[in-house]
């Protein structure tokens, strides 16, 4: 069983910088891309960012040159630093990843987190 939990979520002012995280664990063999989606209130989810295991990257446009996806490979953890953040940025962010299980029949699947809520307002 493989499970995904995000962590780092909170209320700030426009202009503040948050970090989520998202770590997978359970019965893991290998983790492909890893990926930030959110959904504001009304809306469809959208992607945020993805990184590959080799840490290529790739961004929405609207979070290009604010938001960095990193990741440890190590830890089978993802992170999401959010700079300069907008009333726009109000989201609820979940995380996802394709895992592959190191028990039979070892396939890769694609996971969710429960997701963390960003709140950005004055």
């Amino acid at each position: 069983q493989v499970q995904l939990v995000e962590s780092g979520g909170g209320l700030l002012q426009p202009g503040g910088s948050l970090r989520l995280s998202c770590a997978a664990s359970g019965s893991i063999a290998s983790t492909g891309v890893m990926a930030w989606y959110r959904q504001a209130p009304g809306k469809q989810r959208e992607l945020v960012a993805t990184i590959t295991s080799a840490a290529g990257t790739n961004y929405a446009d609207s979070v290009k040159g604010r938001f960095t996806i990193t990741r440890d490979n190590a830890k089978n953890t993802v992170y999401l630093q959010m700079n300069s953040l907008k009333p726009e940025d109000t989201a609820v962010y979940y995380c996802n990843a394709n895992i592959r299980s190191s028990q039979f029949p070892m396939t890769y699947k694609n996971y969710w987190g429960q997701g963390t809520q960003v709140t950005v307002s004055s």
